[in-house]
C-alpha cells in the first residue's frame, strides 16, 4: 500500500495538462521475481517515474513501453522470461530465474475510474479489497485493461465483461481466503481471456503503547515500511520526531478510541508493568492481529497470574517476549526484529531462515485451471 500511496500522490501532483501518464503493473510471476504480483510503476511522459517493477533491472525497458502505451494511448503487455537464462533476453538481471508479465496501461484523466482513480478510493481502506483486471484478450477487441474495483472483499459483482456472477464470486471468494492475488482463464463472447483478481491489503496498522525513546526506533521503522503508527503515553515525555512520524497521538486514557482491526499490531513497551496491566487486557478485548510485549518470559507469567481472567498464553494474537531471535541489542535492532515479526504474523509466515526453506522462495501467483 505504500508504493499505492505514492503513485496516487504523484497523480495527484502531475499538472495533468502538460503531462500524460502511464502505469505498469506486475500482472503474473512464475518461478522467481524480485517483485511480485501487484507491483506498480506509474510512468510519466517526462520520463520520470514512481514505484517498481523489479529490483531495477527492468525499469528502463519498462520506461520506453510505457511511453509508447502514452502515446498510442492503447495498453499493452509484455513477458519479462529469464527461465532460460538467455544473456540477450531483457530482465536477465532479475537475479534468479523467472518469468513476469508486465501490463502498460495508459491512463485517462478524464477517465473518473481510470486504475488510479479506482485506487483512491481504497486509500485509507480498513478492509482488504478486490481488483479485477483483464490481463490478456484477443487483439481484436479493447478489453485489455478493462478493470474493476471492489472496496470490500466480500462483495461480489453482476455479470461483468461476459463472466457470469457465480464464476466472479468463485474467484473472489478464493483470493479472499488465501489472501493472495490469481490470475484465471475465462471464455467470454470476445474469445479467451485471462483476469488477474487481485488481493489489496489495507495498510498495517501499528499501535505503540509507550513514551520512552525506544519508540522513536519502533515509529522510525514502521514509517520505512509505510504502516499507519499510532501512540499511546504522556505527551510531555514524546520528543519532536515522535510525534512527526505517529498519524495520532493520544493519552493512556484516550486509548479505547484508536481502532484495531484484522491488520492492525499492537506494541506494548511502557517499561512499566502498572500501565502494562492496565493496557493489555484493554487491547487484548479488541483482539488485534498481534499484541506485543516487550519484556522476558518470566514477566509475562507475572502479567498472567496477575490477569487471571485473561489466560494470556491462550491468546494466539499474544507474543512475548516480542520479536524475532536475532540477538537483537540496540532500540533500532530491536525494532527491526519486532517488525519482522509482524511481517511474518500477518503473511503467516515461519519467520526463519530462507536457506532452510525447501523449494522457491515465494509460492506460485498464478492460477493453473
Amino acid at each position: 500500500m505504500k508504493e499505492i500511496r505514492k503513485i496516487i500522490q504523484t497523480y495527484e501532483q502531475v499538472d495533468l495538462s502538460k503531462e500524460r501518464l502511464a502505469l505498469a503493473s506486475v500482472v503474473s510471476v512464475e518461478e522467481s521475481s524480485y517483485r511480485r504480483i501487484g507491483a506498480r510503476m506509474l510512468v510519466r511522459s517526462s520520463g520520470l517515474w514512481t514505484g517498481g517493477i523489479s529490483g531495477g533491472c527492468l525499469e528502463g525497458d519498462a520506461l520506453e513501453r510505457s511511453q509508447k502505451a502514452i502515446f498510442k494511448g492503447e495498453p499493452s503487455k509484455v513477458v519479462y522470461d529469464t527461465m532460460e537464462d538467455d544473456q540477450n533476453q531483457i530482465g536477465v538481471g532479475l537475479g534468479c530465474n523467472g518469468r513476469i508479465e508486465v501490463l502498460f496501461t495508459p491512463i485517462d484523466p478524464d477517465d473518473s475510474d481510470n486504475e488510479i482513480e479506482q485506487l483512491k478510493r481504497i486509500y485509507g481502506a480498513i478492509k482488504p479489497a478486490i481488483l479485477l483486471k483483464i490481463i490478456d484478450a484477443p487483439e481484436e477487441t479493447d478489453l485489455l485493461g478493462e478493470s474493476l474495483l471492489l472496496t470490500d472483499a466480500d462483495q461480489y459483482p453482476d455479470e461483468w465483461q461476459g463472466m457470469a456472477a457465480d464464476r466472479l464470486a468463485a474467484w473472489i471468494e478464493q483470493v479472499a481466503g488465501e489472501h493472495r492475488s490469481r490470475t484465471f482463464p475465462a471464455s467470454v463472447p470476445a474469445g479467451k481471456i485471462k483476469v488477474l483478481v487481485e488481493f489489496l491489503r489495507p495498510e498495517t496498522r501499528l499501535i505503540i503503547v509507550g513514551d520512552n525513546y525506544d519508540v522513536t526506533a519502533m515509529l522510525e521503522v514502521a514509517d520505512v515500511l509505510g504502516w499507519e503508527a499510532y501512540v499511546v503515553g504522556k505527551a510531555k515525555k514524546m520528543s519532536k520526531q515522535m510525534v512527526r512520524l505517529a498519524r495520532r497521538v493520544v493519552d493512556y486514557a484516550q486509548a479505547d478510541e484508536l481502532l484495531v482491526n484484522d491488520y492492525t499490531a499492537v506494541m506494548i513497551m511502557t517499561h512499566d508493568y502498572d500501565k502494562d496491566k492496565a493496557m493489555v487486557p484493554l487491547f487484548a478485548a479488541k483482539h488485534p492481529r498481534y499484541l506485543g510485549m516487550l519484556g522476558p518470559k518470566k514477566r509475562f507469567h507475572k502479567l498472567d497470574n496477575d490477569l487471571p481472567d485473561m489466560d494470556l498464553e491462550q491468546l494466539p494474537f499474544c507474543y512475548s517476549p516480542t520479536g524475532l531471535e536475532i540477538g537483537a541489542e540496540s532500540p533500532e535492532e530491536i525494532a527491526l526484529s519486532i517488525a519482522a515479526e509482524i511481517v511474518a504474523v500477518f503473511r503467516e509466515k515461519p519467520g526463519g531462515f530462507l536457506k532452510d526453506k525447501d523449494g522457491t522462495i515465494h509460492e506460485r501467483d498464478y492460477a493453473t485451471a
